[in-house]
């Protein structure tokens, strides 16, 4: 069986079930995608920003931190990988030399966008595009760069928040032109923005459930039926822990203890990040 990561996830997809990726924000967050038993995990560039930075997702991050970043979460699961590739970080030859570092990485997966760099989070207001023509150039750069890696790349427009759906459309069918793998319409608040997109794009595509909007009523089924090749949930895992962090050091705050703080214990923790399996090696060769 091929196990490379790329062909992991192109058997999923050949499988005709849409493929949930889970946002992870670290390595410890791509473990317990893993752990839930989600198909693939997401390496989301607002959750590597706020993880590593904790600053927003203003295009802060370089390429070497998002490909290390990428390198150390593949390192981590053995689920294929969908990463944020941002707007490839320059010229061709910057993008030439994204896709080749997110190759050695080992991802499955890289979206590049049309945003005007530095970029910003697709849910965020001030969204300024490039051309189209001239992203989908850029679009058949990274296909050109990949040779004959199986690497997939997915052509992401961040059309819609900023000047609508028919442009966003028209865009992503251009990319679907220049021949990349999957299309991804991001920035989508609304169930039927969620349904235009479907009805109006053709092919294996992206959809991005973002908490807080109504789209979260949509379950994984409902977009299968729609036609979606892959969800991506961002940033459920992210908005979660810091909820609970906030929680957990509010409780602290207050009484001085961290008794009343739900938490795993230490060894359930350590079953998490795969102690008993270094404890397994030691016991084999340690001294």
């Amino acid at each position: 069986m091929d196990r490379h990561p790329a062909s992991q996830l192109n058997a999923l997809l050949a499988s005709g079930r849409i493929v949930r990726a889970p946002g992870a924000y670290d390595s410890l967050s791509a473990r317990l995608v893993q752990q839930a038993g989600f198909e693939a995990v997401y390496m989301t560039g607002f959750g590597a920003t706020a993880s590593r930075l904790g600053q927003p997702d203003i295009g802060l991050l370089t390429q070497t931190e998002m490909c290390g970043h990428a390198r150390d979460m593949v390192r981590a699961t053995a689920l294929p990988v969908i990463a944020d590739a941002d707007t490839g970080y320059g010229g061709p030859s910057n993008i030439e030399r994204t896709v080749h570092e997110y190759i050695q990485a080992g991802v499955a997966a890289i979206h590049l966008e049309d945003q005007v760099a530095p970029k910003r989070c697709g849910q965020m207001a001030g969204i300024r595009l490039i051309d189209a023509a001239e992203n989908a150039r850029r679009l058949r750069c990274a296909l050109a760069a990949r040779g004959s890696d199986p690497l997939l790349i997915i052509g992401r427009t961040d059309a819609l928040p900023a000047v609508g759906m028919a442009e966003a459309l028209g865009r992503a069918r251009r990319y679907q032109d220049a021949g990349v793998n999957l299309v991804f319409v991001d920035g989508i608040k609304t169930i039927a923005e969620v349904e235009a997109v479907a009805r109006g794009l053709p092919g294996p595509k992206i959809v991005s459930i973002v908490d807080g909007n109504e789209t979260t009523a949509l379950s994984a089924a409902d977009l299968e039926a729609m036609g979606f090749a892959v969800v991506l949930y961002a940033v459920t895992a992210l908005f979660s822990a810091a909820l609970a962090v906030q929680q957990a050091l509010a409780s602290l705050q207050a009484t001085g203890t961290p008794r009343e703080v739900p938490a795993i214990s230490y060894a359930e923790f350590g079953r998490v990040v795969g102690l008993p399996d270094h404890q397994s090696l030691d016991e084999r060769f340690g001294a």
